[in-house]
């Protein structure tokens, strides 16, 4: 992909994390649930790269605030946080993982930085945003129990677009060659 059409892409990606959520906050607690604007800024990352993918992640949330109200002041720079790691580790797991088979370069990335994201979640919101509130079983519930569905829905649908988009040639999951 040229250096514009992954601009576009991650603008695209940005639109995409702020519509999403809107569409399912008719549903009570569905982004909890559904976490809609995960999709968009893992996707921003494996395609675009690391840097867009960090910026689609960190710019997402304070737009869909602005515009929305969503997610809840107490929430957004918690979310920044973990969204921007999500983005950028996405994009460096899937560089580093090139020479690995499509299957595992795609759920490596992808399950290494919704780890990474979720524990950056819990330290900021533990020792910094919401110090004294945001417990343990706080973390476990928000980044686990409750995104179970969420988590699922990530582990199906972004690997299935990521192979529809190497069909388009738009992605290029094919190992690099070692040597």
């Amino acid at each position: 992909m040229t250096r514009t059409a992954r601009i576009v892409s991650a603008a695209a990606c940005i639109a995409l994390a702020v519509v999403l959520p809107l569409i399912l906050h008719t549903v009570p607690n569905a982004g909890k649930i559904f976490l809609p604007m995960h999709l968009p800024v893992l996707l921003c990352g494996l395609v675009c790269g690391p840097l867009l993918g960090l910026a689609c992640g960190a710019i997402s949330p304070a737009i869909s605030y602005f515009v929305s109200g969503m997610p809840v002041a107490a929430a957004l720079p918690g979310m920044i946080c973990e969204l921007a790691v999500y983005g950028l580790v996405s994009g460096l797991l899937f560089k580093l993982l090139r020479r690995a088979p499509a299957a595992a370069r795609v759920y490596g990335a992808l399950i290494g930085a919704m780890l990474c994201g979720r524990i950056v979640a819990g330290l900021v919101n533990g020792f910094i945003f919401q110090s004294g509130k945001y417990t343990m079983q706080a973390w476990l519930a928000a980044s686990f129990t409750t995104a179970l569905p969420g988590i699922a829905i990530q582990l199906v649908v972004i690997p299935l677009v990521l192979f529809i988009l190497h069909k388009a040639k738009v992605v290029d999951l094919t190992p690099a060659r070692q040597g």
